[in-house]
């Protein structure tokens, strides 16, 4: 059943990733101090008077080349593993004429790209104008098969946006929430109705549709 592999892959992923990262602090604290996260106790209890101020990621423990670039490594790759189990959402969800390779790997990019770019502008507003300027002028475009695929990209920036912030405990929070959310609603069947596409469920064969005699098409009478 695919509801019970996707819960049992998620659950099982989440457990052993979350053991990783505390052995790995017990074995050397000091990569606490290089941790993306945090973020989120600064965005909820700080009181920001400017509207226009840069967001403070609170890695006051990097002060050199090395140490910075280990807590960019440490926040990409935390964006990437975090945005790894909505792929697998994805693809429980999709039947293979809505399943688009080209989605799920830009879910895995993306965030490495907007964590990348959030840690160049959060503290710099001519940065973040000229960004949008850059954006508009390069004007990508992409057709997404669906509609309800829009929820995918807009999660996987947010995911980079976490991340590049220093706050990758609201991605997880986030992305736990959605593909829980997801799967409950599969298991209670919400909002069920007869003829209407399910996900995470084989569709049901459709009756074949009355064929008229093709042989004559395409000729005119005389």
């Amino acid at each position: 059943m695919i509801f019970r592999a996707l819960l049992f892959r998620l659950t099982l992923f989440y457990l052993i990733v979350t053991g990783a990262v505390l052995g790995v602090v017990a074995a050397a604290p000091s990569v606490a101090d290089f941790l993306p996260i945090g973020g989120a106790q600064t965005l909820l209890s700080q009181t920001v008077s400017d509207p226009f101020g840069g967001v403070k990621i609170g890695a006051e423990k990097v002060a050199n080349l090395g140490g910075s670039v280990f807590w960019l490594f440490i926040a990409v790759a935390g964006a990437v593993l975090t945005t790894l189990p909505v792929t697998w959402t994805y693809m429980a969800s999709r039947s293979r004429a809505e399943y688009d390779q080209a989605l799920v790997e830009t879910m895995i990019v993306l965030p490495i790209a907007v964590t990348a770019i959030v840690v160049m502008v959060h503290n710099s507003l001519a940065l973040a104008f000229s960004l949008a300027g850059i954006v508009g002028g390069v004007r990508f475009r992409n057709t997404l098969k669906s509609s309800g695929d829009a929820i995918y990209i807009l999660l996987a920036i947010g995911i980079g946006l976490a991340a590049g912030i220093g706050a990758l405990e609201i991605a997880l929070v986030m992305t736990i929430m959605f593909n829980y959310s997801f799967a409950l609603l599969w298991m209670v069947d919400y909002g069920a109705k007869d003829g209407t596409h399910r996900y995470l469920r084989s569709p049901e064969r459709e009756q074949p549709e009355d064929t008229h005699d093709q042989s004559g098409e395409g000729s005119e009478p005389r």
